[in-house]
């Protein structure tokens, strides 16, 4: 049963992609073709699946794509039958040499060179109250729509050659792909229980397709946020992490704050929100700072990383906070305290060491260029941050910039301007180079050898003092005016204590 869809004189939405829509959208045939790849392989999958004399369907975030006239490089292909063995009959077909096979969910993946498929037996699922993985059985395509999160991605077209890109949305998913409308097929709290998960993803749809999320569901996500403790950590750092990618990722974090997802998913976030005040003097919403640092962050870069950096470079902002009378609120140490709290937050994430490092450093860092920003800039302080940023100095910059959330126009003027003058001799190809692995010209062996020395905390002493010499530019970057500030330190002319 096909289902044709009349949309009369609605109005779309001005960003909405309605060259991709026809009065009728009983077939979309001419969308599935566009694509010169995606129309090969849907046709050899059609023919195949009629050979096989299975119905089939391609389904899903393909389909929603599509109609959004989004590119995408994951086709997802569903069958009234047995998926996995469809799937080895389609890899060959199309010069794919091995599939990878999930036998107990009847899904296998065909790791095409240019895209990826994945072929799904229409299936109906049950869940046991203490887990996220179904069992599942064969059923038809009418189940198989029900079972999904979304509305929206809920929505099938036939592959076989007769019925070529009919349409088949039980579920009003186009409907709510017009109304920009995240809601679920069934009743919310039978969706979010089976599988908590599509919490997150409910908010991480808002924020990657500019979306409102139906009160009803709303409602649910916040009886329902308890569930997330049968969901791996693994799982919810992926769907922050996507949330992160989105173009205006605070969406999905507001929505988190409200549903009550953010005090399971990120507590160090959570708490970071509200203003108090003492004798008549307040502070910024951290909270807010924050998500407006992180959107100011997506505009500027899509890296991911420089994405997360910015949602926790004021992590440790709540624990410091104070208050003066004669300074009003500090928050002193947060730089620092906040490099020690994502520890923590690392293992619980389970984030990979390199990202751990790396949010460790800009948020140990982040306050260093704004400094500068707000002060005579001299050679030997840009330096010193290059050194310690090391490769990442160019992300650093690009979070900072993002962490300026004045509206104060002269003071955005003032530090932007700054901190062009700090990029200009960042750029210094000389400088970078010098920089990059930055280290005493002359090494532990040798100061050990000149000195009589044992490895230890004194020869360390020397090493640092010579290299604060140069990043002060008291001497040269170089080993001869390195090594005669040793040997002046060796005949006790300067001092081993820090400049």
């Amino acid at each position: 049963m096909f289902y044709s869809l009349k949309f009369g004189s609605f109005c779309f939405p001005h960003h909405f992609n309605t060259a991709n829509f026809s009065m009728d959208m009983s077939s979309i045939s001419h969308l599935l073709t566009e694509n010169p790849l995606h129309k090969d392989i849907l046709h050899t999958a059609g023919k195949l699946a009629e050979k096989e004399s299975l119905s089939s369907f391609v389904v899903g975030g393909f389909v929603r794509d599509t109609l959004l006239g989004k590119t995408t490089n994951d086709i997802d292909i569903m069958v009234e039958g047995d998926g996995v063995k469809f799937a080895k009959k389609l890899a060959h077909a199309l010069q794919v040499e091995v599939t990878v096979d999930y036998n107990k969910f009847g899904t296998a993946l065909i790791p095409h060179k240019d895209v990826e498929i994945e072929v799904a037996t229409a299936r109906k699922e049950s869940y046991a109250s203490d887990s996220r993985k179904p069992e599942v059985e064969p059923s038809t395509v009418e189940e198989d729509m029900s079972r999904r999160d979304f509305t929206v991605n809920a929505i099938a077209a036939s592959i076989l050659p007769e019925s070529f890109g009919e349409v088949f949305d039980p579920y009003g998913g186009i409907r709510d792909l017009q109304k920009k409308l995240i809601i679920t097929p069934l009743d919310p709290d039978i969706t979010f229980s089976d599988d908590p998960l599509r919490m997150l993803r409910a908010v991480r749809f808002a924020a990657q397709l500019d979306y409102g999320i139906a009160p009803t569901t709303l409602d649910s996500i916040s009886r329902n946020t308890q569930r997330l403790e049968i969901v791996s950590w693994e799982r919810i750092r992926d769907e922050i992490i996507k949330s992160l990618k989105a173009d205006k990722p605070s969406i999905a974090f507001y929505h988190m704050k409200d549903t009550g997802l953010l005090s399971h998913v990120f507590p160090e976030l959570d708490v970071m929100s509200g203003v108090d005040i003492i004798d008549g003097k307040g502070h910024k919403d951290v909270f807010i700072h924050t998500l407006q640092v992180v959107d100011n962050a997506a505009k500027l870069t899509d890296k991911m990383d420089i994405r997360f950096a910015a949602l926790v470079h004021d992590i440790a902002k709540p624990p410091t906070k104070r208050f003066y009378k004669s300074k009003g609120w500090t928050f002193h140490g947060h730089d620092e305290i906040g490099r020690r709290m994502l520890k923590k937050v690392a293992r619980r994430m389970k984030l990979s060491n390199q990202l751990r490092d790396y949010l460790m450093l800009l948020t140990k860092l982040h306050l260093r260029p704004i400094a500068l920003a707000k002060k005579e800039i001299t050679d030997s302080a840009v330096r010193r941050v290059m050194v310690e940023a090391g490769e990442f100095i160019d992300d650093l910059m690009v979070l900072c910039r993002a962490d300026i959330t004045t509206k104060n126009p002269k003071k955005v003027a003032k530090y932007m301007g700054n901190f062009e003058k700090v990029e200009e001799l960042i750029q210094d190809v000389k400088l970078r180079d010098e920089m990059k692995a930055f280290q005493s010209p002359v090494r532990g062996e040798e100061i050990m050898k000149e000195f009589n020395l044992p490895p230890g905390k004194e020869v360390g002493r020397i090493k640092t003092a010579i290299e604060d010499a140069i990043l002060e530019g008291v001497i040269d970057n170089n080993y001869d005016a390195a090594f005669e500030y040793m040997m002046r330190i060796k005949e006790g002319e300067i001092s081993t204590d820090p400049l």
